[in-house]
């Protein structure tokens, strides 16, 4: 199962997420929630990276099928944007192949 998790301040703004697991929904190369999943957060990630000034940090695991991306300071407008169209994407999928594959969570620091 995929478990993403989306960290939040206290006032909301984004500072972050992880993804970590593999959806298993079918064989590896075959897997389209993983399709769907990576597709999504790597395009978030290079997004953010060209269309903003945000700073931030990754770190991956190809084995775990872990990213983690975390923000230098609070999400601005245009960053909020994509990390929004991200969640709203991943609830799509989860929505249409269940929360056996995919679960979002969210946690405030």
């Amino acid at each position: 199962m995929i478990q993403a998790t989306f960290i939040r301040n206290q006032n909301g703004q984004y500072i972050g997420f992880d993804c970590i697991g593999h959806a298993g929904y079918a064989a590896a190369g075959e897997d389209i929630v993983c399709a769907g999943v990576s597709a999504l957060v790597i395009n978030t990630v290079n997004a953010i990276a060209h269309c903003t000034t945000e700073t931030f940090s990754t770190d991956t695991d190809a084995d775990t099928g872990k990213i983690s991306f975390m923000l230098h300071r609070p999400a601005e407008h245009d960053a909020t944007l994509f990390m929004d169209s991200l969640v709203l994407g991943l609830e799509g999928i989860q929505k249409e192949y269940g929360d056996g594959y995919i679960m979002l969570n969210f946690k405030e620091v």
